[in-house]
């Protein structure tokens, strides 16, 4: 295998019933459910192992009304990913179901965008409509890092590894990056928050809590442009992902799906 490709896997962890009219600015005509699905990533190859985002714990899921279907590090374990020797743990943003679990990987760097932290722990923060994604434990947890020299900041685009780079969107959280994937099947986009349904950059729609409309629209853009194809664009929050990719291996269905691989016929 070259130095540069790798596995990606999917890992759900929890889901919300919601209303489609939830998932879009100016609602929805159709008053049909929309759930939307809590995932982390996986990345794994020559470089070692990686993390993006670390969820939410039952704590929280019981603070803002959520469910938990089976914690991350469980998921982790199931595809050979122990928690305690991960080295280094990519974070979308600082949203309260992207940056939890913070004592789950006590051995790995975090690489954050320097423009997130400054906006999670700026004058933003004064606002409440602006506080509401984010929990102030998950930020101070995340700022405590920062002294103990485990957080390694990125200014737009950066390689994480060899086949492995960052890259700032903003609009839904100010300093929201996706990270892009060299595989065996082209670069995947893990899009995170940056699209968070296949509706969205497909319809060019945007999802409620936003920082910045123009960025997000923009931002569709350049994830087009950083994945091989449309199909190489992982949204963050869609249960179709785990329809549309196979499992990653027989009994892991409906929880872990492999990302490095064709979706399936027809998907």
């Amino acid at each position: 295998m070259s130095d540069d490709i790798h596995e990606i896997y999917a890992i759900k962890y929890g889901r919300h019933e919601r209303k489609k009219a939830d998932n879009y600015i100016g609602g929805d005509g159709h008053d049909a459910p929309e759930p939307i699905d809590y995932f982390v990533w996986a990345i794994v190859g020559p470089s070692g192992n990686f993390v993006v985002d670390t969820g939410f714990d039952a704590a929280m899921a019981k603070k803002r009304g959520r469910v938990i279907e089976k914690p991350i590090a469980e998921g982790l374990k199931a595809i050979g990913v122990v928690p305690d020797s991960v080295k280094n743990v990519i974070v979308s943003h600082l949203h309260y179901d992207h940056t939890g679990n913070y004592e789950t990987f006590p051995n790995a760097r975090y690489h954050l965008q320097d423009m997130e932290m400054g906006y999670a722990t700026g004058r933003c923060m004064c606002h409440q409509h602006l506080r509401i994604p984010f929990e102030e434990e998950d930020v101070v947890a995340m700022v405590r890092k920062v002294f103990a020299g485990r957080v390694c900041f990125h200014d737009g685009a950066d390689q994480i590894a060899p086949g492995i780079t960052v890259h700032k969107i903003g609009g839904h959280s100010k300093g929201l990056q996706c990270v892009s994937v060299k595989t065996r099947r082209g670069d995947v986009v893990l899009a995170s928050d940056t699209i968070h349904l296949y509706a969205h950059v497909e319809q060019g729609r945007v999802f409620p809590i936003t920082y910045n409309v123009g960025e997000v629209l923009e931002g569709y853009e350049t994830i087009k442009r950083l994945a091989t194809s449309a199909n190489h664009i992982v949204p963050g929050h869609d249960p179709l992902v785990l329809q549309r990719y196979p499992a990653a291996k027989p009994g892991l269905e409906g929880w872990i799906a492999r990302l490095d691989v064709d979706p399936k016929p027809g998907a």
